[in-house]
């Protein structure tokens, strides 16, 4: 007669065939596409956006502090959409600073929203987009509470971002300054980067949200990070700002997002 394997075996081998499949579908750390962008896993998790500290000088659309949940991990571009990746896709170069590997500017939200979809295309999927408005601001703080990734200490900023005082009026290839803890460069500073929410002055609330997104209405969409020519105040995390729909400005770029393959 043939002995039956033990429970605990069989349990066991269960277990381990779970574990197996799991970790086959976790997504990789990092990615990189066929045109060269190169993505940083971000991890799901929990964090206070927005700005309550009298040392920031919060503006009145950055309060109140709240607490966010960013239920899944995503994929976010390490560096800003650069020129010659644009041109990859779009066959043309909208921008004043000219460079193949600054990022891209002088684009409204509709031309990111043609690029992306283009990239998609070109990919073979569908999971290119802007980061949502939380998303941005949990990446940009990579575990962080102060007014910078990296600290409170303004008199730092120059090591990791290119803003009014040491820009020189123009943007800057990317990936030259200090990266953040998620190994991201230039959330702060450059360019302003576009994000998917329309901008919504009323989008704050006190109580805690997973996952939230700001109104299909509104004036125009959110920028996020402050460019070449923000002051200290204006490349904060918390910041925010806003483009009109019909804006083109010469420091306004984007960074993509990218969901993990299902």
């Amino acid at each position: 007669m043939k002995q039956r394997a033990p429970k605990t075996m069989l349990l066991a081998a269960a277990l381990l065939s779970v574990f197996r499949v799991c970790a086959a579908a976790a997504p990789e750390s990092t990615y990189k596409n066929s045109i060269g962008m190169e993505f940083v896993l971000i991890p799901a998790g929990t964090f206070q956006m927005g700005c309550s500290s009298e040392a920031e000088d919060c503006a009145g659309d950055e309060k109140p502090r709240h607490e966010v949940t960013i239920s899944r991990p995503f994929y976010l571009g390490k560096y800003e959409v650069t020129q010659a990746q644009w041109e990859a896709v779009m066959g043309n170069n909208p921008s004043r600073f000219q460079g193949a590997n600054r990022p891209v500017e002088s684009v409204a939200w509709e031309d990111a929203q043609t690029f992306i979809q283009k990239l998609n295309a070109k990919e073979g999927h569908n999971r290119y987009r802007l980061p949502t408005e939380a998303e941005w601001e949990y990446a940009a703080r990579a575990g962080s509470a102060t007014a910078y990734g990296f600290g409170d200490d303004a008199a730092q900023l120059g090591e990791y971002a290119w803003y009014q005082n040491n820009a020189g009026r123009e943007t800057h290839p990317v990936g030259q300054k200090r990266a953040n803890a998620w190994s991201l460069h230039d959330m702060h500073g450059n360019v302003g980067e576009l994000v998917h929410d329309r901008y919504d002055n009323a989008y704050y609330r006190a109580e805690a949200v997973t996952d939230p997104q700001g109104s299909e209405a509104g004036g125009g969409h959110v920028l996020r990070g402050g460019s070449w020519f923000s002051n200290a105040k204006r490349v904060r995390s918390a910041m925010r700002g806003r483009l009109l729909p019909a804006q083109r400005l010469d420091n306004v770029g984007l960074r993509l997002a990218l969901t993990p393959e299902q």
